[in-house]
């Protein structure tokens, strides 16, 4: 691996900000970021990056590639959840399995933004397109995910519509706010955008940061429970998301040539939600457990991501450009 991309990783100030979080945990402190204040940091964060991406896309000429590369990220959010099922069912219950697919087919919102700052500080290029992709991908995981679990279980009790699923995911409050955001970002003009430019992008790291230590708060109180359900699903929340990106990071080279846009690709299709797809799976699956696919997604793949995952899928992209 090379040591300078981990390095630069590693160091990146956000990411420390997630490791204190996690020290704080072990060391008992009272440290914590309140509620409230983390609610809406994580909508800024979802507003600035949908905001910007609409701004990039607004100053992009429409291409083939735009059109190729959502049909893609969709393709993804439906394929993804389908294969780990079967996956997951050779040791959990169905819905359990639908829930965890339905999870790691969907995207982490957090992650993405992550990435993006990971592009920054490595000087790298992405399209503003990708921010729609990311929106795009949220809701067909979960409605494959549900689908799956309606299909394979045997009580025909409590169960909810397809177009109760599909609204709900759909209208969900990150969905909904990202694609907003995007679609105000393309409609805005340069002058207006510069406007808002301080709030929407001079302080973004900074907010970054703080939410990231809320994270690393979050993920080191659920680590310790999560890790007495066996390997097997600790090994799924580490494999699986690799498998997914370093296929993708191969596999996005045929649908751009663009070395961010492959990257976000492979970010995307290595993350999993610990947001959206837990709100649906509440309405729509009581019986899969929480404690099960939420661990696994923030606890165990989302930091595997942002500090060893992201510099080897960028390694791959660069050996397959």
């Amino acid at each position: 691996m090379d040591l300078h991309l981990l390095l630069d990783n590693l160091t990146n100030p956000a990411l420390l900000f997630f490791f204190l979080g996690l020290l704080a945990v072990q060391l008992k402190s009272d440290l914590e970021i309140p509620a409230n204040s983390s609610k809406f940091i994580s909508l800024y964060l979802l507003f600035s990056i949908g905001f910007k991406g609409g701004q990039e896309l607004s100053h992009s000429p429409f291409q083939m590639e735009i059109l190729w590369s959502l049909i893609f990220g969709i393709l993804l959010a439906l394929l993804v959840p389908f294969y780990t099922y079967f996956i997951l069912r050779r040791r959990l219950d169905v819905p359990n399995s639908g829930a965890i697919a339905a999870a790691y087919g969907s995207v982490s919102a957090v992650t993405f933004v992550t990435a993006i700052s990971f592009l920054e500080l490595e000087k790298i290029a992405f399209g503003g397109h990708m921010v729609a992709v990311m929106a795009l991908m949220e809701a067909p995981s979960i409605i494959i995910g549900v689908l799956l679990i309606e299909y394979f279980r045997k009580e025909g009790s409590n169960k909810v519509s397809c177009g109760r699923i599909i609204r709900h995911s759909v209208t969900n409050g990150s969905v909904l706010l990202i694609l907003g955001s995007l679609l105000i970002g393309l409609l805005a003009s340069e002058s207006q955008a510069e406007g808002i430019k301080p709030f929407t992008t001079d302080i973004f790291k900074g907010f970054l940061a703080i939410f990231l230590l809320d994270m690393g708060i979050t993920s080191g109180k659920k680590l310790a429970s999560f890790i007495k359900n066996g390997w097997f699903t600790l090994l799924f929340a580490i494999v699986i998301p690799l498998i997914n990106g370093l296929t993708v990071a191969f596999l996005s080279g045929f649908i751009t040539e663009s070395v961010g846009n492959r990257f976000l690709f492979a970010i995307l299709a290595a993350s999993a939600s610990y947001i959206a797809v837990p709100a649906a799976m509440r309405l729509a699956v009581p019986q899969a457990n929480p404690g099960l696919y939420i661990p696994m997604a923030l606890a165990i793949t989302f930091p595997f991501n942002i500090t060893l995952g992201m510099p080897i899928y960028l390694l791959m992209i660069h050996a397959t450009a």
